[in-house]
This record gives C-alpha cells, structure tokens and sequence, in this order.
C-alpha cells in the first residue's frame, strides 16, 4: 500500500506536498520496521529489507522543513543608561528604587484587575498587585529608546518571531510586600499583539519569580537587579501560562509591554516542532535497530552541517542562529526520545590533489616574464575529514576534542559537493614533484550517534581520541561529586572504555611518541583504581610483546593496585616474556619495582622478583639459550642494563644473583666489553650509596674494571720516532694500497694523488672509515686535481686523552 501511495504521489503531487507526503511515508516504514526489529530477532534476508540507505537523505529532508527558530520565552539582562521616569502624583522615580517611592506609587496606583472570560475582576485571592496606566507613565532619557529596542531584538530572536517588532507599554506593576498573581493566560490587547515582555526596573526585593508554562515545559525566572546600570527582562508568547509568585520582602517594579507584529491576522505562536521531532524519534530508533543488528549499510554517526558559518571560539548551543537554533532544538529533544547522543562540532574536510600550471598570454609578441601563471585543480590524492571541538547540549564542557568521520556519515552525503571551500593553496613544482593544491573547508554541524555506541566510536577513533576520553572520564570521576549514581556511572563508563581500549589494542603506529600511549592508560588506570583494567592491559600489551622501557614509570605506578605479591607475580610474567627482545627494559623494571616493594618485606614477592633477575640473565646475550637463538647477534646490551639488575639483586638482596651476573659479564668481554658497557656500570655504582659500593658483587665488578684500567695504563706511551704510522686499510683498490704503503713508510711525510673526484673521494671515506693518521687537502691548481695527505699524530693523541681518562676512572674507582 505504502509503495501504491508512493508512486502515486511521484506522479500527481506537487513538488512541497509530494516532499513532504514522502518523508512521511518513509517515516512510517521506518516505525513498522522498528516493531518488527523490537518483536522478532533480525535474520539476513530481513536485514536487507529493512535497511536504511536513505536515512541521510531522509533526515536531512524533514530537517529542512524546520525554518523558524526560537523558544515559547526568553530572558536576559541589558545594561542601561538609567532612564528618567515620571509617575503623575509622585513625579521622577530614582533607581535603584527607593521604599518610599514605592508607597508613594502604590498610593496613587489601583488594585490590578484579572480577566475571567469575558469578565474583568479584582479579587486579592487571585491577584494582588498595583497597577499605573500607561497614560500616567512619562519615560524619557536619551538612551532608553535604544536600549528599549536593544532588548525587544533580542526577545524577537528569542522567540523565532522575523520581521519588525515593537513595544508599546501597556502598565507599570508595583508589587510590595505580600503581592502575587496566580497562574494566568494573558489576552490579546491589540491587533498583532503576540507576546508581553516584562521590563523589571531596578529595585531591591526578594521573591516574585516569574514561571512561565508552555505544552509541559515550564521555567522559574528570577529577575532581580539591584543596579541602576542593568535592567532584568523577560518576554513570552500570550498564551502562554504564566504566574507571580508572592514578594516576601522589599518592593518589585516592572513595566509591561505589549509585543507587536505590524498587520492584523492570526496571532503567532511559539515555534512547535512535535510532529517533525516525532518524526526524526522515529527515524533515529529505527538507525539505532539497524545498528545493533550489524547492518553495513547505515553509517555510524549522522552528521548535518549547519546554514551560517561559526568560529570555534563562538560555537555553542546556545549561540546558534535562526534555523541552525531551532533544528538543535529539534534534535536534542528527538535524540533523547530515540537515546541518542547529539553534540555539536566543526566539521574539517581537507583535500590534497595535483595541479596544473595554465600560462595566459597577454599578446602575441609576448616576452617568458610577462606571462602570467595560474593553477587549476586536478585529482585529489588525498583526504582528511574530522570532527573537532564536539560539544554537548548544555554547552558546558568538551564530549571529543576530536573525531574522524567517513563521507557517508554526512547528511546528505553529497553535502559538500558544490560547496565553496574556505581556503585554497596552490604550490609550485619542485624537483620531480609536480604542481599540488590544498583546499579545506569548515562547517558546523550536529552529530548525532546511539548512546550504547558512544565508547565504541571512541575507540574506533583511535588512541589519539580515546585515550584524552579515558582521562577526562576519569577526571571527573576524581573530582567527585554529592551525586553517588552519577559518580558510579562515570567510574563503569571509564571502566568500560578502558577495557574497550585494551580489546583493540593494537601495536604502536610509527607517528606515535614511544610509550605514550601506554603510559597515558596506564596513568588513566591508576587514576580509575581499576585492577581488572590494569590486569588486561599487561596480559594483552605488556605481556603481549607490545613493551617497551618507557611503560615502566607507568606499570610501576599502577602496579601498587595490586598487593606485593600480585606486582611481583606479574613483573616476572613480564620480564619473562619480554627478557630476550628487551633485556633492559626489563631490567629497569625489575630496579624499580623491587625499590618500590623493598619496604613490604614480603618473603614470597621478593623471592618471586629474585627468580625474574635469575630468568633474566639467564636470558642475556652470550648465555647458552640466548646463543642457541641467536640473541647475541640481535641485542646489544649497555651499561645501564648492568647497573640495573645489580641494584635490583641489591633491593632483593640476592647475593646469589649478583655474583653470577658479574661472573657471566666478565667471562663474555666480546657480548660485555670492558670500556664500552663495564667501566661505565661501574663508575655509576660508585656513584650509588655506600652500602651498595661496598656490597661484594660490586666490589668484584669495580676491581675488575680497575685491573683492565691499570693494565693500560702501564703501557708505555711515546710519541711517533718517526712518519710510518699504523696501517689498517681494508680497501685493496690500488689507490688505497698506495695509501697502505704510505702509511707504512718511516720516512714520507706526504702523499699526492692526482686523479678523477670519484677516485680521491674513495681514499678520503677509506681514511676516515679506517681512522687514519691522516690529514687531506684538495689541490686545484692542475687538472684532474689533487689530494695532498700529510701525516698527523691522531693515534698518539687519542692514547693521551685515554690515558688521562682511565687515571681519572682508575682513581674513581678507588674511592
């Protein structure tokens, strides 16, 4: 039936009617469909039936029937220039209002009537309130006509009313002590007339707020201002409910005005949008269906760009402008309906492509420097769409810094298509790079996604979102607040996220820093006191060959979530994984994690760190199973990883460990060697506590270390007796056998090579490769030219500045 109708309407409709007869249909489809999803499981071929190609078309077509903005009230503040005003019977009244004026305006006032039908009554049951007629009411100043207008502009906005608008005062009100007016519908007191607006003066007084009802809506509005600078006003649409509520101290006084559209006719009324918001309700449950059932064809997120352009400085909710207000309206109420989240972002599409250089000649007899050169734009290559800045309804903190998004996710997806871009840079060619062009454009949009997949798409956003949303989660959660549900929610949303993170993990991308991710969770983790997140994460990226030695501040911090012997349990599982790809990351794990537990004096965690040191070395390079798989060849150890695992021994005070580590180091001087990784290990424990320079294992490995640097030391060390210097030149090219032969001669100070660049260039590289005792110059004076080697006394040199090295580390590790 619903198809009959369809073609029915594209056929003999009007273009309106038959647009919005359709989206009507396709509302109602999408509601049978969603009984359908809600009553019976979703099955393949069902699936495809009830898939949703067009929910973008769709909800960006009812969208566009929404055109007028604004809300059934609006209130705010303006600053003044005080007017002058002037009562018959009291004369100019002061503001702030002064008490005794605000006798004497009562005096010359009458009771303020009520309407009742067609009748008009007084009774103080109802309403008690004095009232002065307009008539005897001068209001002068030169600024109150501008301010006065100021402030109906913005009522007119408020309320989605376009067009001229004026005000004409209809009253003044004196309410004093005591006085009210209970709820009310105000009549139509003039051809056009479609709102009031309540200008409270200045006064000092307590109560009296006004509340204002509309279609189940309802607003407390409190319009104190004491200054004489400022006035409080608030304007609503006639017919709307509306009461006083009693002063219980001091004195109000406010003028009434009658808001008025030029043009008799039907009076306007507040914006209403039911009929659309149920409509969008509809539509974004039954996206929410297809969603769950794992749909392909409907896109994850909505986006609708907004009509009128905003900086991100100035977007909010609260800031949006004409249709843009009313369908954010529109949206917040329909999202909550169908529990959806809406937040409002920029949309940031940038485009990288080829361009082509276009010469336009200025006349036929032309010269190459008076052409004048343009671009034009070729392929895109390259696209990058993100959200940035989103924000939530209440406009009161961030939801995403940011978030990418795919094209179809727009609303509708060709949105952009013939859109003017916001900036456009062409760039010349280089080299072999040809002509390229960057274009970007920026909108604000609405988004729009089901609440259930909020984390989810946090997630697929990547770790550069996700990780920021952990954090400002738990952040939250810390500051805490008086209302325990909401906290509890913060700390499952956080512990969900998190583990949601762990579960799509994946290795680290080369643009990301080293171990900044995993310390950013980690920290996150620790803030959340969440040992099962924790725990996930080291089974799935610590242990799971995703470590690395800048983890370890990180994993340290939150393993104190975890008793002593739980930490200690999983750094051995770590160390153990990791031992061989990695030996001093680990063993900097071990360092600190066992400085960290020395004070619990835990029998059983310390035993267990113990067997992780043992396990470790037993992994090092030069160790039989390190050797049998070749680690040898692949990891270089340094000092740092001596020096931490006998600080580790040391903490656990595993005597045992130690002295095997510094056995194992010294009989393996090709995998240790002495100057590069033990002198410096040694000469860092020097620096370390007494107790742990005078422990034995280190005392064997600082005596070790002062032998080799006493045997060098006695060497006998004496400048050249003559030119022949050593000779370790690889090469045995026959320019480079030349320079052997150089070098070996005691009595050829110089060496001249005449020949093609290429050819000096490689004896140059073989001098510098092999460090020889050479100093080159390049002579230009005959063709080819030439290189000039002079022998220098480097090697010499290079034994001095040793020797005096190794008599300061010598006398270093004496103290």
């Amino acid at each position: 039936m619903l198809e009959g109708l369809r073609r029915f309407l594209g056929e003999r409709a009007p273009d309106a009617a038959r647009r919005a007869a359709l989206v009507s249909i396709e509302v109602i489809r999408q509601a049978a469909n969603l009984i359908t999803c809600q009553t019976s499981p979703p099955s393949k071929s069902t699936e495809e039936i009830r898939s949703m190609p067009g929910i973008n078309q769709t909800l960006a077509e009812i969208l566009a029937t929404v055109q007028r903005p604004g809300d059934f009230y609006f209130s705010g503040r303006q600053e003044i220039f005080a007017p002058r005003i002037s009562v018959d019977g009291v004369g100019t009244v002061a503001l702030p209002l002064l008490p005794q004026q605000a006798v004497a305006l009562a005096a010359v006032a009458e009771r303020a009537p009520y309407g009742r039908g067609p009748d008009t009554l007084v009774d103080s049951e109802v309403r008690r309130t004095w009232q002065i007629d307009a008539g005897h009411v001068q209001i002068g100043g030169r600024h109150w006509a501008v301010n006065l207008q100021a402030i109906v502009s913005r009522c007119a906005e408020g309320l989605g009313v376009q067009g001229p608008v004026s005000a004409e005062l209809y009253k003044m009100l004196v309410y004093d002590e005591g006085s009210f007016f209970l709820g009310h519908r105000d009549t139509e007191k003039l051809p056009g007339m479609f709102a009031t607006l309540v200008v409270v003066l200045p006064s000092e007084y307590a109560g009296g707020e006004l509340l204002i009802r509309h279609q189940g809506r309802e607003v407390c509005l409190a319009l104190n201002s004491e200054d004489a600078a400022e006035v409080a006003f608030a304007a609503f649409y006639a017919d709307c409910w509306h009461e006083v509520r009693p002063i219980t101290a001091g004195c109000r006084l406010a003028l009434i005005y009658n808001l008025v559209r030029p043009g008799r006719g039907k009076r306007l009324q507040p914006p209403a949008y039911d009929a659309e918001v149920d409509q969008v309700a509809a539509l974004l449950a039954q996206w929410r269906c297809e969603l769950a059932a794992g749909s392909a064809q409907v896109p994850a997120k909505l986006i609708y760009p907004l009509e009128h352009v905003y900086t991100a400085a100035e977007i909010g909710f609260g800031t949006l402008k004409n249709a843009d207000a009313a369908v954010g309206a529109l949206l917040v109420k329909a999202a909550q309906k169908a529990q959806c989240d809406l937040s409002l972002a920029l949309v940031n599409i940038e485009e990288t492509g080829s361009a082509e250089e276009v010469y336009y000649r200025r006349s036929r007899h032309h010269y190459p420097d008076s052409d004048s050169e343009e671009f034009e734009m070729g392929e895109v290559f390259e696209r990058r769409l993100v959200l940035t800045g989103l924000r939530a309804p209440d406009d009161s903190r961030a939801v995403l810094q940011r978030l990418p998004f795919t094209e179809d996710e727009l609303c509708p997806p060709e949105v952009f298509a013939d859109a003017e871009p916001d900036e456009v840079q062409f760039f010349e060619a280089t080299g072999n790079a040809g002509a390229t062009f960057e274009r970007s454009y920026r909108r604000a949009a609405l988004v729009l996604w089901p609440s259930e997949r909020r984390l989810a798409l946090i997630v697929a956003a990547g770790r550069d979102v996700s990780l920021p949303s952990l954090a400002d989660l738990v952040r939250r959660w810390q500051q805490g607040g008086s209302e325990q549900q909401a906290m509890a929610d913060l700390w499952h949303q956080a512990h969900e996220l998190a583990g949601l993170i762990v579960r799509n993990w994946s290795e680290r991308q080369p643009w990301e820093r080293a171990s900044e991710s995993a310390v950013r969770f980690l920290e996150a983790v620790r803030g959340l006191e969440d040992r099962e997140a924790l725990l996930a994460f080291i089974d799935k990226v610590t242990v799971g060959a995703d470590y690395q030695q800048g983890d370890n501040a990180g994993l340290v911090s939150a393993l104190t979530l975890l008793s002593p012997l739980e930490a200690a349990d999983t750094v051995h599982r770590i160390v153990t994984a990791n031992a061989a790809r990695d030996p001093a990351a680990c063993a900097e794990l071990l360092r600190m994690i066992s400085e960290a537990l020395g004070a619990t004096h835990d029998a059983a965690a310390t035993a267990a760190l113990q067997q992780a040191a043992a396990d470790l070395i037993a992994a090092l390079p030069g160790q039989p199973a390190a050797v049998a798989r070749g680690a040898s060849r692949q990891v270089r150890p340094t000092s740092a990883l001596v020096v931490d695992l006998l600080q580790a021994s040391f903490a656990l005070q595993a005597d045992g460990v130690a002295h095997r580590l510094v056995a194992d180091v010294l009989a393996n001087p090709d995998v240790f060697p002495a100057d590069p990784v033990l002198v410096p290990a040694a000469l860092a424990l020097v620096a370390a506590t007494e107790a742990q320079r005078s422990w034995p294992p280190i005392r064997e490995l600082r005596g070790a270390c002062r032998n080799h640097l006493a045997r060098r030391i006695a060497e006998p060390l004496q400048p050249p007796a003559d030119f022949s210097r050593p000779s370790q030149v690889r090469c045995r090219c026959p320019n480079c056998l030349q320079l052997a032969h150089f070098l070996a001669d005691p009595k050829r100070k110089q060496w001249v090579l005449k020949a093609a660049e290429a050819q000096r260039s490689h004896v140059e590289d073989s001098i510098r490769r092999d460090a020889c005792d050479v100093d080159t110059e390049t002579l230009r004076h005959t063709r080819p030219y030439e290189l000039r080697c002079t022998k220098n006394q480097a090697s010499y040199q290079r034994r001095v500045e040793q020797r005096e090295r190794d008599l300061q580390n010598h006398a270093h590790l004496l103290e």
